[in-house]
Order: C-alpha cells, then structure tokens, then sequence
C-alpha cells in the first residue's frame, strides 16, 4: 500500500490520539430552533465522524445576549445541555473527539435576538454598517461594556465550558476570530476604550487571555483551544498591525498552556473569498507551543503540503467537510468531491444541505 498522504498520518493532541489531521471546522448551521439544539444534528455530527477524528462543533452562545442570528445554538440553560447530550454521544459512538465551540457575537446583533430588546453588547458604542452582515439582519447600535460588567462576560464563557464538559464534550474552542465580541476587544480597528480594556495591544488583548485564563482554570487547559483571526477583516474588525496582535496573542497563550491555536489563513479575509497576502502564519506557528491548526480555504493539496512542511500540525475543512461527510476517505482514496451548495448553508431544513450530501459508496 502506498505511504499515506500527510493529511492522513496520526498525530497526538495533548491527551487524544488523532488517527489523522482533517479537522471539522466550525460551522454555523442555523438549524437550531429557539437556541436549542436538534436532533438532527445528531445525524450530521455523526457522519462526519472518524475513530480519531477531530470535530469542532458549530458556534454556539454562552448566553442569552450572546446571539445575533436565527437558530443557532447556545450552552447557557439546561435544556440546551440535554440536548447536546445525544449529539455528543452520536460523535463518541463513532471514535470521534469533539469541541464545543463557545461563541458571543458582541455588537454583530439587533434588539431582536437580545433579551428584553436591548442593544447588543460589544467593547465599543461604534455600530456596523447594515451591509456588513450580508443576511439580511441589521446591526443595531451597541452599548459599550463598563468596566465593571466585563467580569460577568468572562464567567458566561467559563460557565458555557463548564456545560460543554457536563453535555459531554471532550473540551471547548473559545471563539476569538470573525469580528466577533472577543476579536472586538483585540482590534484596534474597532476597540476605542480608554479604560484597562483597550489602548495598548497588552490591554485590548486583556479580555480574550482573561477569557482563556477563567475557562483554563474551570475545565482543564488540556481541554481548551482558541480559534483567532488577527488577519481578518471580518465585521468591520480589522487591526493595523495583525501580525504583532497574532504574535502577542500566541506567546501570551504560552503561558496558560491551552491545547491549542487554531488560526484563519489571511487569505479568507472576507467571508467566502480568498484574497491572496504576503502575511503568513508561519511566525504564529512557531511561536505557539501547543498545537496548530490551519484553516481558510485548504484544498487536500494545500493542506498535505502545510502539514509536510510543518506549517501546521491540523488543517481544518469546512465547507469541503460538509458537502462531504466522508472526506477524510475521498482525500485517501483521492476520490471527486462533492461540490457544496452554498444556497442551502444556512437553510433551516434539518435534511437539505445539511444530512443529504452522498457518501462515496450510496454514489453511483
């Protein structure tokens, strides 16, 4: 048989064993109705899953204001914790590792996905232009955090871990990356505090590492990752100089030992398009001591050479993944792929565009 391609050989994360490094990327899926997971998504998590395969589940909100679009998920009630539970144990049953991803969206909201029709909350009272969010759903102003209130965002993010553990989850991805309300605190492009909060790379970089540092001391730092974007320019959340906040970001995450970093490529600087740069993560890479993940628009070919060339150590797959539930074994077999259809990404069907892309084998 001939060598494995590089995508495909094992790799020890921390205390799991992955059996090869195609990673699920997160993805939103807008198919969780009233906040609350379904079951359908035990199907979908499910057949994606390989026995030692690495699953980061979609964004889901760590609390009630941490929503900013139609049915995504959140782990803030008990309810919704119940509900991960079968989607958890259908990734287990398979061999498959699974992260929660735990996401507040800041100032990319409107009063209607807030409690009691409040603004959004965010690092800054500096609104988004409507045709920033592209679906449809206006931003509306945010209020700016006081001092004194950051301190209870921190404990939803750790309380959303703490949930992540009890639903089953082998650990949580902290989402800092696209704009939003942790990327909003980081970029200078957007965070215009004046208070110990913003100013300095040291003090916009204060609320992510206090994030980190209260989830760490919750759950485990064996049992956390932290996905980052410093090149984006998502939702208005740019930074003058990305590659200090990337560089600063990964050796402070040094020192609280997390699993690992998981990086967006400049290249996916705005959403769904590939825009070429002379930046590169490499610097991000070798500074970070724990495990590295790559994402942003890989094909099989990029991602084997990224790992061959130790530019990364995972690569994560989204929209590949999700038109190919089995593409761990299309890339070994270096089988055709099945093209996505982006019209149904965010469809609320729990069939179409989410169980219904064929396997290899029911192909014709």
């Amino acid at each position: 048989m001939a060598d494995k391609i590089p995508l495909l050989t094992p790799y020890k994360m921390g205390n799991f064993e992955l059996s090869h490094r195609v990673v699920l990327a997160p993805l939103t899926r807008q198919r969780s109705f009233g906040n609350v997971p379904q079951p359908h998504a035990i199907l979908y998590y499910s057949q994606r899953a390989t026995k030692g395969g690495f699953l980061i589940a979609e964004a889901t909100g760590v609390s009630d204001t941490a929503q900013g679009y139609p049915e995504t998920p959140g782990i803030w009630t008990k309810q919704q914790v119940e509900a991960w539970k079968p989607i958890v144990d259908g990734v287990h049953e398979k061999g498959g590792i699974f992260f929660c991803q735990i996401w507040h969206v800041g100032r990319v909201s409107n009063t209607g996905f807030q409690p009691n029709g409040q603004a959004p909350i965010s690092s800054t009272d500096k609104g988004l232009t409507y045709e920033t969010r592209g679906d449809g759903n206006d931003a509306s102003p945010p209020r700016k955090l006081t001092t004194e209130e950051i301190p209870h965002v921190v404990n939803d993010f750790r309380a959303a871990a703490r949930n992540a553990i009890d639903a089953g989850f082998d650990g949580v991805e902290i989402h800092g990356a696209h704009g939003y309300l942790i990327d909003q605190f980081m970029k200078d492009g957007v965070n215009d505090r004046t208070d110990e909060y913003g100013g300095s790379l040291e003090n916009r970089c204060r609320f992510p590492l206090e994030v980190v540092d209260a989830v760490v001391k919750e759950i485990g730092a064996d049992k956390v990752g932290i996905r980052l974007s410093p090149f984006a320019n998502y939702m208005q959340s740019g930074d003058s100089n990305p590659r200090a906040l990337g560089l600063y970001m990964a050796e402070s995450l040094n020192k609280h030992k997390i699993l690992y970093c998981h990086m967006v490529e400049p290249r996916m600087k705005y959403l769904g398009e590939k825009v070429d740069s002379l930046h590169s993560l490499v610097p991000m890479r070798k500074a970070f001591k724990g495990t590295f993940i790559s994402a942003g628009g890989y094909a099989m070919e990029d991602g084997n050479k990224a790992v061959a060339e130790n530019r990364t150590d995972l690569v994560a797959y989204g929209r590949l993944f999700l038109a190919n539930p089995d593409l761990p074994k299309r890339f070994e077999l270096n089988a055709p792929l099945n093209k996505y259809n982006r019209e149904t990404f965010y469809t609320p069907d729990p069939v179409l565009g989410y169980t219904d892309y064929p396997f290899l084998e029911t192909m014709t």
